[in-house]
């Protein structure tokens, strides 16, 4: 098995944490993992991507152009990356914010409304996890109780408390996704 995965939205929508922690998820499954983020002013407000690929056999490079799976949170990063995806592959989108919704018919495609999903647990942070949940239920490269290890691993001690919380919602998005 091997899933190569670009995940991009604006600045602060928690697009890097999510590859962090997907591809954290992978080593504790003992995994071969790359994780490659965008770094600099996309994380200001502007459009920001990570690229995580998860392997059992060992990965040559993580340079991608084509990909398995998209997940795209803007418009701008649906209009960049929905060509990308390989035929047969899987895009996923958050419905705030995407003017123009995808059209291909030789993809899955699949929506979650993830802000609205975190607004109604009235924690805007959850976003990411949400998002998470949803890949998960249609794509298991990881299993929730690697997630879960994950968590602990590249969440400081002080936000631990919050795990829980994050697990909650890995939960919603599995149960909020739906096709196209």
């Amino acid at each position: 098995m091997k899933k190569e995965i670009i995940i991009s939205g604006f600045g602060g929508q928690g697009v890097l944490s999510m590859g962090k922690i997907l591809a954290y998820s992978g080593l504790m499954e003992g995994k071969e993992v790359t994780w490659m983020p965008a770094y600099g002013p996309e994380q200001r407000g502007g459009t920001a991507n990570v690229t995580v690929i998860i392997s059992d056999d060992r990965i040559s490079s993580p340079i991608l152009s084509h990909y398995d799976v998209a997940i795209v949170l803007n418009q701008p990063s649906l209009d960049k990356f929905a060509p990308k995806v390989k035929p047969g592959g899987i895009l996923i989108y958050d419905g705030y914010g995407i003017m123009t919704p995808p059209v291909r018919k030789d993809i899955m495609i699949y929506r979650i409304d993830a802000m609205d999903k975190a607004a109604e647990m009235h924690n805007a942070k959850v976003f990411n996890m949400i998002v998470l949940g949803g890949l998960l239920k249609v794509c298991s490269i990881v299993s929730t109780n690697g997630l879960n290890k994950a968590l602990y691993k590249t969440l400081p001690e002080r936000h631990h408390s919050l795990i829980p919380l994050n697990m909650q919602a890995v939960e919603e998005g599995m149960k909020i996704i739906k096709q196209d």
